[in-house]
């Protein structure tokens, strides 16, 4: 499988949905960089694998402008600061807003 995208951003409801059905490693095995927020790492609430990066978004005033849920805004914020990234969402309203910018 050819992997099209440098970094692969990833939502919390992602996160929770493996967890469940235990193929947390479908990530890893899809795609080379998986990244997510401090914010969303955090509302998961468990210890995220070595593999998964954890990044702050740098544009914190634009973050804080989106009408979106913190973890929502952080994750696009941070696909908006990095090239050839994937953002993988489950809300709609998040989801718009993302494919708006």
């Amino acid at each position: 499988m050819q992997k099209k995208y440098e970094i692969v951003i990833v939502d919390t409801t992602c996160f929770i949905l493996l967890e469940k059905i235990g193929e947390f490693n479908l990530l890893k095995y899809l795609f080379s960089k998986i990244v997510t927020t401090t914010l969303i790492a955090k509302e998961f609430g468990y210890p995220l694998p070595d593999w998964i990066e954890i990044r702050r978004p740098q544009n914190t005033s634009f973050q804080n402008s989106l009408d979106l849920d913190p973890s929502e805004a952080s994750a696009i914020a941070l696909a908006m600061e990095s090239k050839s990234s994937l953002l993988i969402l489950d809300d709609n309203k998040g989801r718009k807003a993302a494919e708006r910018l």
